[in-house]
């Protein structure tokens, strides 16, 4: 368990850092609004996938199912804080693609931290 919350933790810190850096480049360029959600998808998911990859280094196995768990808690925690935060909260087409690629990033994440450990 103590992984599975670290991989979640290490993938929220790089979800910060992203967004972060994606905003100042929303900031000072031209970039069409068109392009926020798709890299919104991508960021979650490279960060599902690096936060379980860490995450699961030092596990020998289920990585796999690890990983799920590091996608799906971070996805939880997410739209939990979405709900909270904003009164309007309801799951679109693009939230079920977002949770759908969060969990394959974080099976794939956790099977390459099993494997690299």
């Amino acid at each position: 368990m103590k992984n599975i919350i670290k991989g979640v933790i290490i993938s929220l810190i790089f979800t910060l850092i992203f967004l972060f850096v994606f905003s100042i480049i929303l900031t000072y360029t031209n970039i069409s609004e068109s392009f926020i959600a798709p890299v919104i998808i991508v960021i979650t998911a490279i960060s599902i996938f690096i936060g379980s990859s860490i995450g699961n280094i030092k596990l020998k196995k289920n990585g796999m199912l690890n990983g799920a768990l590091v996608g799906g808690i971070y996805l939880l925690s997410i739209y939990l804080l979405s709900g909270i935060i904003s009164q309007n909260f309801s799951l679109s087409t693009q939230s079920i693609i977002i949770i759908v690629a969060g969990m394959i990033c974080g099976m794939f994440g956790g099977i390459i931290g099993v494997n690299k450990g």
